[in-house]
């Protein structure tokens, strides 16, 4: 028997492993896995959760795992009882070695090694505004996969390794915003030489991302009532909910779906605006406390997306602001020990104002999704590198893809590109 299948939720068809599209719909298409509970692996990193990766093999150096446990501090703060905090970044004192900070970590590895198995050998293109892109370098310096990162001017800065060898790597800056890099990336990725990873549709960055989940229900025993995470795209909202249909079809943890509640940052929440019908207006994504969390076409209304797991969910979106996730990010730190990214400081406040409205009772089992952190921390322990930038190109520039291609034929002409 197959370890998985693919199916789309909507048609019920099964589709190639490796398909991004169901040809009859606009489904996500969904992994459904042959083992129906979940057994822990001794296996490193985020193979712990090996059962339901849409894998048949491991990268076994540099991958890190989502580390759960109990909040005493900033749970104190809130005045509620059962919190639980999913930390995904480098934090040694809690078994936490994320060596980029970020959970895009979970993504880029099982989403890597799909690539080996399927003898891949054209250039993987990632659009990013900078923490996915630290992801997908991270694993790439490890496996040297040719990998061309196509992020925004502003957001460089993100753009780093903890390893030496970076040579498979060809970074292109783009004049623009997040959503003018996902444009470019797209149409270089449509060329023949070259592969996608997928974005919101690659099963691999969902069920990766969904290892938050395995990882807080398992640690705890049971499904929570209540799910907060900071999202651009909404992708690991979806994740979280596709998880826990699964840990209900285990029948180990309970049968209560948690209910979702997704932060944007104002003013540049695309799904706030559109869940609550509220137009917003601003400079975006200059006006934000954390310009990740801006994508302005999320997966929201293709079945299996966005809109159907709030629903499913009895879900909800909170518009933050950034004093709010500003004055979140420090009662976090000081309460819990640790320094976290901004995105997560989104979730932070979403979960302070739900609290203060009661959408959350004191009593009931929460799971906070730290999406990134420990920066400050690693930075103490290792020696990072930053990735240099190979070419800048206009957004405006007719002759930007050209460029593109031609960087790229002059890296990695060596390799047979």
């Amino acid at each position: 028997m197959n370890k998985y299948v693919v199916k789309c939720p909507e048609c019920g068809q099964v589709r190639d492993p490796y398909a991004l599209h169901c040809p009859n719909d606009d489904a996500l298409l969904r992994t459904e896995y042959s083992k129906k509970q979940i057994e822990p692996t001794d296996m490193p990193g985020i193979w712990r959760y090996y059962d339901w990766l849409p894998v048949n093999g491991i990268i076994e150096e540099g991958s890190g795992r989502p580390v759960t446990y109990k909040s005493e501090g900033f749970a104190k703060e809130l005045g509620v009882k059962d919190l639980n905090i999913t930390f995904n970044g480098y934090w040694p004192e809690k078994e936490a070695f994320i060596r980029t900070c970020s959970f895009k970590d979970l993504e880029s590895f099982p989403t890597m090694q799909r690539l080996i198995e399927n003898n891949e050998d054209r250039i993987m293109v990632v659009a990013s505004a900078g923490n996915t892109a630290r992801a997908f370098a991270h694993v790439a310096s490890i496996t040297g996969q040719k990998l061309l990162l196509i992020v925004p001017k502003n957001s460089t800065h993100r753009v780093w390794t903890t390893n030496d060898d970076t040579s498979s790597i060809c970074t292109v800056t783009v004049d623009g915003d997040y959503y003018q890099a996902i444009v470019m990336a797209e149409k270089i990725a449509s060329r023949d030489e070259f592969v996608s990873e997928g974005g919101a549709r690659n099963i691999a960055r969902r069920d990766g991302m969904g290892t938050v989940m395995l990882d807080a229900v398992l640690t705890t025993g049971s499904l929570p009532q209540h799910y907060f995470q900071a999202v651009g795209s909404g992708t690991g909202g979806i994740s979280a909910w596709e998880a826990s249909m699964r840990l209900i079809e285990d029948g180990r943890f309970g049968d209560n779906m948690p209910r979702l509640h997704l932060a944007q940052n104002l003013p540049c929440a695309p799904l706030y605006s559109l869940w609550t019908g509220i137009e917003l207006t601003g400079r975006c994504p200059e006006e934000m406390h954390d310009d990740v969390l801006y994508n302005r076409k999320p997966p929201y209304s293709a079945s299996g997306g966005v809109k159907d797991a709030l629903d499913d969910t009895n879900g909800m979106i909170y518009g933050i602001t950034n004093k709010e996730a500003e004055a979140a990010q420090k009662l976090f730190e000081q309460s819990e020990g640790i320094d976290i990214l901004p995105a997560p400081a989104v979730a932070c406040a979403a979960l302070i104002r739900a609290v203060d409205a009661g959408e959350v009772k004191p009593d009931e089992q929460i799971v906070l999704n730290i999406t990134g952190g420990g920066l400050k921390r690693l930075q103490e322990a290792l020696s990072t590198k930053q990735l240099g930038v190979d070419l800048t190109v206009s957004q405006t520039d007719p002759d930007a893809e050209k460029k593109i291609l031609e960087k790229v034929s002059e890296l990695f002409s060596k390799g047979g590109y």
